[in-house]
């Protein structure tokens, strides 16, 4: 089984930043996918941004150059650094971790609270 944890989450104003945290333990195979994911009321919950490592990286196109996501293999963390926010970044933020292709056994965090607002 694998365990994550998110931290960082928060009320911001719109244009401010925040970095949100998650930190994956337990049987954790070498190859795999990190990723945040976001939901907001009444909506699926979307990816946001995914990396596998080695400089890789997938972005949703609402975020691609406001928003930076940076993984430490070695620790098992990833990390979204989310600049320039808006209203509609609101929402909960699940960390998730997929691995073991072609089954892609996937993960995810509890949630934190992501609130863009006035």
């Amino acid at each position: 089984q694998v365990q994550l944890v998110e931290s960082g989450g928060g009320l911001v104003q719109p244009g401010g930043s925040l970095r949100l945290s998650c930190t994956a333990s337990g049987s954790i195979f070498s190859t795999n996918v990190m990723g945040w994911y976001r939901q907001a009321p009444g909506e699926q919950r979307r990816l946001v941004a995914a990396t596998a490592g080695g400089g890789s990286a997938n972005y949703a196109g609402s975020v691609r150059g406001r928003f930076t996501i940076s993984r430490d293999s070695a620790k098992n963390t990833v990390d979204l650094q989310m600049n320039s926010l808006k209203a509609e970044d609101t929402g909960v933020y699940y960390c998730n971790l997929k691995q073991r292709p072609p089954f892609w056994d996937s993960y995810w965090g509890q949630g934190t609270q992501v609130t863009v607002s006035s």
